[in-house]
């Protein structure tokens, strides 16, 4: 009852609030485009990270890269106008657009366009330890390092200023997709340079300098980010002159916004609280919910480092325990779809695995008398910020805690501001994390090396810490093989794999959501990867239809 209530009362406070800030506060948001988004981004380049929060506030908005994706997953240039690959599949060629300008800031002005020196440093910087620009400490580009890439890479070399060679060392059939995807962004080798001689090399990820339809103007933690149009932008300057991320980490207080219309968009729309104003008989024909088919999976990873759970007869019982459809019910609404895999369904490469792990505490009970732990005690760390594919972590931690208490293990939930969460997740220090993964394309590798592979272990994106020859050699070969559907082949073997051996356990997979006004057009809502906001713009005085009486939902 308490938090209907605050709801409501949030509802009926927040235009009071709002016309009492807009006074002569020389912080008050500048009009244009506004995003509600739920936390703060960890840096400002999305190849430091592999946060959804993140790569959301700078990928789309700030940088460009080499090839993207078009509506139908094909690659389409970006910076790079085209490229070629040899019949041994080893060297990648790409021409690369001319006359793109580079954004100014107080404290930089280019000289030249983007050519072939940017493209080798965006990626010398994350695969060459003594590079400058190579940070001194653990976990420095964890996409990259968890794709191999650096060992992948025999040299990158400009054959011209426009025209840049990629060398591999085998055959990789994922490469086109990891460079396209929003961690392969192309930064400014003349910013890098001007940074280096001053003796400040780490603000190239925080003030960041790139090709994007925006750049960066003021951000203020825990409150806004502001962005200003980038009017030389190759493709054409946005559709809107100011975008402001408003940082607002509860899912109440978003939803509270887009409907005063303090934001235009907002994040994560919480389904049970629209679903409960619509039985209050609150309606909102000026809100409408997007929904996009999703690339992502939620799931509770086990750290296989940490006695007992490196026995995977106790991981096993762990799996056995929960139960999901309680999950299901409470924390997704019944709006998900149970995970069989890592996949998600919808993936060309899907295919159940073999085994399966029913709700059987029983049996739960039985494996651990077992292995001699039938005395447990444990961690279950929760993300403190949703998620598409896990709306509520720490509901889900509570109902994971419930369900070992019925087996006898007495679980504790460890949760702490977002930035801390992650510093805290990258010592290994766990027993267990309730976490989850959004593809950046559309490979179906994308879901395993980066989460699973031994190399991904030490980028610490492999939240269980779990390394297996077997299943490392069925995805490499998987990443060679030509024939699709003898990599679909490999997958499935590498998924009984992890079924068997149960590093993590899957929970569900989810559409993405966004709740936006009426009054937004040209929004770009992908399965995967980050938002893009360049082409999204307010159409001014557009009313809601007559007849109209509750929030909308755009299915995709």
């Amino acid at each position: 009852m308490a938090r209907k209530t605050t709801i409501f009362t949030l509802l009926l406070l927040l235009p009071t609030l709002l016309v009492g800030g807009c006074s002569d506060d020389p912080n008050a948001i500048p009009s244009g485009l506004v995003y509600c988004s739920e936390g703060n981004p960890e840096s400002f380049n999305p190849q430091r990270v592999t946060s959804g929060t993140t790569i959301d506030a700078t990928s789309h908005q700030l940088y460009d890269r080499l090839i993207t994706f078009d509506a139908n997953h094909n690659y389409q240039p970006a910076l790079a106008t085209d490229w070629s690959v040899s019949e041994d599949g080893l060297t990648y060629r790409f021409h690369l657009r001319q006359g793109v300008a580079f954004h100014s800031s107080d404290d930089f002005k280019p000289s030249r366009f983007f050519n072939a020196d940017d493209v080798l440093f965006s990626f010398d910087r994350v695969r060459q330890l003594d590079h400058p620009f190579y940070p001194k400490q653990r976990s420095n580009f964890p996409f990259f390092e968890s794709v191999q890439f650096a060992q992948q890479i025999r040299h990158i070399k400009a054959i011209s200023p426009y025209l840049v060679e990629f060398k591999l060392k085998l055959p990789d059939v994922t490469f086109l997709a990891n460079i396209a995807t929003d961690f392969a962004v192309i930064l400014s080798a003349q910013y890098a340079q001007q940074l280096l001689a001053q003796g400040h090399v780490e603000r190239i990820d925080q003030f960041p300098i790139g090709t994007g339809p925006f750049k960066l103007k003021k951000y203020a933690k825990n409150h806004y980010i502001r962005y200003q149009r980038f009017d030389e932008h190759w493709r054409g300057p946005a559709k809107t002159e100011n975008l402001v991320f408003d940082i607002s980490p509860n899912s109440t207080v978003r939803l509270s916004k887009l409907i005063t219309g303090e934001c235009d968009i907002a994040a994560l729309p919480n389904v049970q609280e629209i679903d409960k104003m619509a039985a209050r008989g609150l309606v909102f024909p000026e809100v409408i919910v997007e929904n996009q088919q999703g690339l992502n999976v939620s799931f509770w990873a086990i750290n296989t480092r940490k006695p007992p759970f490196n026995d995977r007869r106790v991981r096993q019982a762990l799996a056995h325990a929960i139960n999901k459809s309680r999950i299901f019910d409470v924390v997704y609404n019944r709006q998900a779809i149970e995970s069989q895999s890592l996949l998600p369904p919808f993936s060309a490469a899907f295919s159940p695995s073999d085994y399966r792990y029913r709700y059987d505490p029983e049996k739960a009970k039985a494996l651990l008398e077992e292995t001699g732990f039938s005395d447990l005690s444990m961690d279950i760390w929760a993300m403190p910020v949703a998620r598409a594919y896990n709306p509520n972590s720490y509901k889900t931690a509570e109902l994971i805690q419930a369900d070992l208490l019925a087996i006898g293990i007495d679980a504790n939930i460890v949760s702490f501001d977002w930035s801390v969460f992650n510093q805290k997740l990258a010592s290994g220090d766990y027993d267990s994390v309730v976490i989850g993964w959004t593809a950046d394309n559309v490979d179906p590798d994308n879901f395993f090396t980066p989460l699973l592979s031994c190399n991904s272990v030490d980028s610490g994106n492999n939240r269980a810490r779990w390394c297996n020859a077997t299943f490392d050699w069925k995805i490499n070969q998987a990443r060679q093989e030509s024939d699709f559907e003898i990599r679909k082949s490999l997958y499935q073997d590498a998924e009984n794999i992890v079924a068997v051996e149960v590093p993590v356990i899957g929970l569900a997979h989810t559409t993405r959501k966004i709740a936006r006004r009426a009054t937004l057009k040209g929004l770009q809502l992908s399965s995967y990867g980050g938002l893009s906001l360049a082409q999204a713009y307010k159409q001014m005085g557009q009313a809601p239809e007559p007849g109209e009486t509750e929030l909308q939902e755009v299915q995709p």
